[in-house]
């Protein structure tokens, strides 16, 4: 798919947010931690609710941070949880990630999460965030390569998701497997050295295993997820309500144990 027929494939049902507001930099960019320094300006590309925005800002401060998103209201969420807890050096704007509202070489770092598989053409998003960042500054990257998810017990209701998630995610002209392409997209982005990492999710003891199972619990059935597989034909109500029990017996499972695998990039030049 090309950049004009991409979509957001998750959408902003209460169980997605509730995903993205658990993100902080120490869970989800902790290979940034060394680049970042006292005062240094930071933009957030595909920002969603701002926490690991205000994350940054906090750690930043007084340098300036900017989060962007296309989503008009997740960055009002934004803007209201940066006003909740105080932090004025982060601002919240609607851009365009191919087409970001900054002149040239206007940052220190520029950073992304979790936004690249979800774009038709990330290298084209990568060069973009390559053009606003200062020389000598750096582009970081993390994103999710879903086909690496590996959980226990095996439960087939999952194996039925993960197929039909795949079919959905690219639906809208994302790639799911973003992780290990991620290196590959920053050198047709054109940068002189990239550094790759990866780092994991894990969900295994009860309280992570309740928040993880029962978000997807509610999202297969609830969030454009579910209106999408069914809109397009790729699972009927009751496929969907097998998957969505699968993930309560994985989230009361005493043995239940998930990773979810990310590739990382720091990019510089």
């Amino acid at each position: 798919m090309t950049k004009q027929q991409e979509s957001y494939a998750h959408g902003h049902h209460e169980s997605v947010l509730k995903s993205h507001e658990w993100r902080t930099v120490e869970n989800s960019a902790a290979y940034l931690l060394d680049h970042l320094e006292v005062g240094a300006s930071l933009l957030d590309v595909g920002c969603g609710p701002g926490t690991i925005t205000i994350d940054f800002a906090a750690r930043l401060s007084p340098g300036s941070v900017i989060g962007v998103d296309a989503s008009a209201e997740v960055i009002g969420k934004a803007t209201a949880l940066a006003t909740q807890r105080g932090v004025d050096n982060a601002e919240f704007i609607v851009a365009d990630a191919y087409s970001l509202p900054f002149a040239d070489d206007t940052f220190d770092v520029v950073h992304t999460h979790q936004t690249l598989h979800h774009v038709a053409d990330p290298a084209a998003v990568l060069r973009e965030m390559r053009r606003v960042v200062k020389p000598g500054g750096v582009v970081a990257a993390r994103e999710v390569d879903y086909a690496g998810t590996i959980w226990f017990p095996q439960i087939p209701g999952l194996d039925e998701w993960m197929a039909l998630y795949q079919r959905v995610h690219r639906s809208h002209g994302g790639e799911p497997n973003a992780g290990r392409r991620l290196q590959a997209w920053a050198l047709a982005a054109g940068f002189d050295k990239v550094v790759s990492t990866a780092s994991i999710w894990n969900f295994a003891d009860s309280v992570d295993r309740e928040w993880w199972g029962s978000m997807w619990e509610s999202r297969v059935l609830q969030s454009a997820f579910a209106e999408d597989a069914v809109g397009n034909g790729f699972a009927v109500q009751s496929e969907l309500e097998v998957i969505s029990r699968a993930w309560r017996e994985w989230a009361d499972s005493p043995e239940g144990w998930l990773g979810m695998p990310h590739g990382e990039v720091l990019c510089f030049g």
